[in-house]
């Protein structure tokens, strides 16, 4: 008997420890863990402190009713670390779900899922199973109230809350129990405790494993579902779970354009021997330049219909800007909808803004001497006087005057680069036999552009670090009173220097390169030492492309490698390191333990991410029609890497609800108006559509674009060079070339800019004009026309109050 006794213990036991290394309970198996907090033993003078702090939160923690169950550091796998598992027993999660004013289910919907929809037989491949798509039925929903709780469909106590719900009010526990009075103050929340190494973490746990569905009937493993169906990559071309992930949508997916190919009457005649090949060209740098002839630039040329600028510069690209700048407008009215579908979907209709971001941050209160007395609640609140705020203001001022000034220094610097090298490549490249074969490919405006958009990625990836420090560190110098106020202040900051770090060379490239280089023998120059750039031979567009494909190409490629790549190295050493005792049980806190943290900023950079690329798709897209092809291969790649790191690599995030993007809405509503701005200019005044256009219907004889190329080019006499910047071998011939419209050498006001330049430039303004009148026209047409709640979502609010008024 005695055996038969020690046997069933043992069983017991060893069922226990098998269940405790994947269990998400108690250790009787019923409980749930809701949050897991956990802290080693301090050596340190203040660990008796810290002791005294954490016998006193958790001893709070228990008056609220919340169970804790200790695991004693022994049970751990590095032998050190001891974890405090919170279960939130039914009376707490019904009183706090009514503060919180969390909706829970009174009755299936008996509106009908929309079914049939036109196309979707073509849209089955991407479709994910109904099961997966929809994991719950649709109800509708009420504020829970707890002593109405019969109106509610409550099968099961154990199971009535999801996770998500019962691990927000734990969270909303922990940040407002006190821990202590210190120094006459009350000390509140776990954030505090956190901060202070006081605990080392505190989160949520995952439901399981990621690679296997649980083995408890009663408990369905989501995490394993979303690794299945939305980490892995082979399934790129599907939709998303969102009721599963009930994180914002980033699969915002942008339309494809490709430009039309289009061969302008006389394109050939750049690269015509007897057109091209003879108009000779002044020299594109002072004294080691040659003159040159025009022919060289044909692979190149965007008047030529084989030329690599023809494919982006062409009388297409100007419908295409218009297209994009309607496309916007509908982008976000259609985004509009989409958030006021998904508000309803997540019983975020009537919902108040989260508390957790308007609680005062511990930073302002430890800062803060002074008390004063809340209108509204009518109770004592920690307050700092103007005065005390105006020093932090003013050297967070001066911090980001000085920051975006080095940023702008760093783009004249790789100007500066570009102008001393320029000459370099030039006089190199005429210098070598060798390379006289490559020049029709590569010339030397081709070197110094690849070569100055590299460095200029290089440096914006360094500068981008360093901000990403600053704007933190001048953010909590300026100890805002609230989350939300730190937030708006973090990404006022995080916005401008990024904005200014990743457009600024592209926007020097559109508008100010060439535009102020002056003629042959009165060229401008920077600092009095370097003349200013002139656009290639074949515009300047084709030299923007390649900076937008650099840098937006650079940052994808980069930001991608890095999101995936971080995570992976830290959990590995982490384990690496906590693997000491590997006879012992690697429990399932031990292991989201080991995860990394994903922060209550980690959403800010996603955004702040997707926004950047907003702006490479919309501001500059009529130099770069490729951007939205680009944007598209990103995000299809962002979102499984994103669903990886989030179900894999990460701990599991605390639930919060908002009522939509925020700030960023704002954001981009902002860039969607000067992209239209943008792109009217780009196609006036950095592509070679307008002076076309204007040479054509005014200046041809032919009714064709026969003797452009010669009535684009001024003369300009050689004897008129000055000593400094004329070539130093003499020459057999006395004119050459230069892109403007001027008066030739022999005219009474002699290189003064003639009436075709003036046309030109009444032409673009013109242009500017109705292009942005079109588009905002129909930008407040469809604003007008488009409700912000699409009319089914009304329907559905409207039925779910009629269904809780028969209630």
């Amino acid at each position: 008997g005695g055996h038969q006794i020690t046997a069933n213990l043992f069983n017991v036991f060893f069922q226990r420890s098998e269940q405790s290394k994947d269990s998400v309970y108690f250790r009787d198996g019923v409980r749930q863990i809701d949050f897991v907090l956990s802290y080693v033993d301090d050596v340190k003078r203040d660990a008796e402190l810290k002791a005294e702090r954490r016998r006193e939160f958790e001893l709070n923690l228990r008056k609220t009713g919340l169970e804790l169950e200790i695991e004693d550091k022994m049970n751990s796998e590095d032998g050190r670390t001891y974890f405090v598992k919170i279960h939130a027993p039914w009376e707490v999660l019904v009183t706090y779900a009514e503060v919180l004013g969390i909706k829970m289910p009174i009755g299936e919907s008996d509106i009908t899922r929309p079914q049939n929809l036109p196309l979707s037989y073509m849209l089955g491949p991407v479709k994910l199973p109904a099961t997966v798509k929809y994991p719950h039925p649709e109800y509708f929903t009420a504020q829970f109230t707890r002593h109405r709780q019969e109106l509610f469909l409550i099968e099961d106590e154990a199971t009535f809350f999801p996770s998500s719900a019962r691990n927000r009010i734990v969270y909303y526990i922990l940040s407002r129990c006190p821990f202590g009075v210190e120094e006459g103050k009350k000390k509140i929340g776990i954030e505090r405790l956190l901060n202070s190494n006081t605990y080392l973490a505190a989160f949520p746990l995952h439901d399981g494993q990621y690679w296997k569905p649980s083995t408890v009937p009663t408990h369905v493993n989501e995490r394993y579902i979303l690794h299945k169906n939305w980490a892995r990559f082979s399934y790129f071309y599907k939709e998303q779970p969102l009721d599963l992930i009930r994180c914002l949508d980033l699969s915002l997916q942008t339309p494809l354009f490709f430009p039309e190919p289009h061969c302008s009457l006389g394109s050939a005649e750049i690269c015509d021997p007897h057109i091209g090949g003879q108009m000779i060209m002044c020299p594109l740098c002072d004294e080691v330049c040659d003159y040159w002839r025009l022919n060289t630039t044909c692979l190149h040329s965007n008047r030529d219909g084989g030329g690599f600028n023809h494919l982006f510069d062409n009388e297409s690209t100007v419908f295409f800007a218009i297209f994009m700048g309607i496309w916007v407008t509908l982008f976000l009215e259609f985004w509009k909808q989409r958030q006021a579908r998904l508000e309803y979907e997540w019983d975020l209709v009537d919902f108040e803004e989260e508390q957790q971001q308007l609680q005062l941050r511990p930073e302002f209160e430890a800062m803060c001497k002074h008390k004063k007395m809340n209108p509204i609640t009518k109770e004592m609140e920690p307050y700092m006087p103007l005065f005390h705020r105006i020093p932090w203001y003013f050297a967070s001022g001066v911090t980001v005057i000085f920051g975006m000034a080095l940023l702008l220094s760093s783009m004249v610097s790789v100007i500066v680069y570009r102008l001393s090298v320029f000459a370099t490549f030039a006089s190199f490249m005429e210098s070598e036999a060798t390379l006289q074969s490559v020049k029709t490919v590569f010339t030397p405006q081709m070197a110094t552009s690849l070569s100055g958009s590299c460095l200029n990625f290089i440096v914006i990836l360094i500068l981008n670090f360093f901000y990403d420090k600053v704007s933190a560190w001048i953010t909590k110098m300026e100890i805002p009173r609230t989350y939300q106020e730190y937030e708006s202040s973090l990404t006022l900051k995080m916005f401008l220097f990024q904005f200014v770090n990743y457009y600024s060379s592209c926007f020097y490239v559109a508008f100010f390169k060439g535009k102020f280089v002056g003629y042959p023998g009165k060229y401008t120059y920077m600092f009095s030492v370097w003349r200013s750039e002139e656009c290639d031979p074949a515009g300047c567009l084709i030299e923007l492309t390649a900076q937008l494909t650099i840098i937006m190409i650079g940052k994808q490629l980069f930001g991608n490698i890095h999101e995936a790549c971080q995570p992976l190295i830290f959990n590995w050493w982490r384990r690496r390191k906590a693997q000491t005792n590997s006879e012992k049980l690697y429990s399932r806190w031990e292991q989201d333990h080991d995860l990394q943290v994903f922060g209550p900023l980690g959403l800010f950079y996603e955004y702040l991410e997707t926004v950047i690329q907003f702006g490479f798709v919309t501001l500059f897209v009529a130099s770069f029609p490729l951007a939205p092809l680009f944007a598209l291969i990103n995000n299809i790649v962002e979102i499984r890497v994103d669903a990886w790191k989030l179900t894999t690599q990460y701990r599991r995030p605390v639930a919060a609800k908002a009522h939509s993007i925020g700030v960023w809405q704002d954001i981009l509503y902002g860039m969607a108006i000067l992209s239209v701005a943008t792109n009217a200019f780009i196609v006036a005044f950095t592509s070679d559509i307008i002076p076309r256009l204007v040479y054509y219907y005014a200046y041809s004889n032919s009714s064709s674009l026969s003797g452009y190329v010669n009535n684009s080019l001024s003369v300009f006499l050689i004897e008129d060079f000055p000593n400094h910047s004329a070539p130093l071998e003499k020459t057999d011939f006395t004119t050459c070339r230069y892109r403007d419209y001027r008066n030739p050498p022999d005219h009474e006001s002699k290189y003064v800019h003639n009436m075709q330049f003036w046309h030109v430039l009444a032409a673009k303004m013109t242009f500017i004009i109705v292009m942005e009148h079109i588009v905002f026209l129909f930008k407040f047409l469809l604003a007008w026309m488009k409700p912000d709640v699409p009319k089914d979502v009304l329907e559905k609010i409207k039925r779910e109050s009629a269904f809780l008024a028969e209630g």
